[in-house]
């Protein structure tokens, strides 16, 4: 008789995905929204290095990189089916600048134990990624170390919806709880304390009537 045993978060994420992936960019345009806008407020210029923390599919890099084709784009996830996925995305778009991918865990990347060709970036975005994340103080962290001086870090992630009725926010909750996706306001808190320890600024918009929230958070000192 074998053991059982808890799935560590990289085979959670496999086992989630191994089928969705091939759906997933057509399935989540109709709820993941706000991911278009924080690439064009990102207002990424030619020259840049940007990461992308929880990259899924690729989708977002993609997009960047025929936004601009002169960044620099990296991208990490801690599935790797998705990274499958988004390499053969990439690779199918012929881009002019390549898109460099690793698997990584967002609490513990250090990109120079990679094929990263930076060790910091000026721009590093999460876009729905962090509710996934177990331990998200440990990736918005290791995402601020990542920031070059005067780097941005941006969030685009489900928040409370609490501008629409209880029956659809019930609902809404119901249907991420099965891909292990939640609202956790104390993300939010904890930008916010960091905030008053004056470790950085913080803009945060909604999407819709709260239904997701784009934060840009700047670092102020290292």
């Amino acid at each position: 008789m074998t053991e059982s045993r808890s799935l560590s978060h990289p085979e959670l994420l496999d086992r989630i995905y191994s089928a969705q992936r091939h759906i997933y960019d057509l399935s989540r345009k109709y709820y993941l929204f706000g991911r278009d806008r924080l690439l064009e407020e990102m207002n990424a210029l030619p020259g840049i290095h940007i990461l992308e923390v929880g990259c899924g599919t690729g989708r977002n890099l993609i997009a960047l990189a025929r936004l601009n084709p002169g960044l620099s784009l990296f991208g990490i996830d801690a599935s790797r089916a998705m990274l499958e996925t988004a390499s053969s995305a990439i690779e199918r778009a012929k881009l002019p600048s390549p898109i460099t991918l690793e698997f990584g865990l967002a609490e513990t990347f250090d990109p120079t134990q990679s094929s990263f060709r930076s060790s910091s970036f000026d721009k590093v975005f999460f876009s729905y990624s962090l509710s996934m994340i177990p331990d998200w103080k440990g990736a918005l962290l290791n995402a601020l170390r990542l920031l070059r001086p005067g780097g941005v870090l941006f969030i685009v992630d489900f928040w409370d919806q609490s501008g629409y009725p209880v029956w659809f926010q019930r609902l809404l909750r119901w249907w991420l709880s099965l891909f292990h996706v939640e609202f956790k306001p104390e993300h939010l808190l904890f930008l916010d304390h960091l905030q008053r320890e004056k470790k950085i600024s913080l803009e945060l918009s909604p999407v819709g009537r709260r239904y997701a929230y784009l934060a840009k958070v700047r670092l102020l000192s290292q």
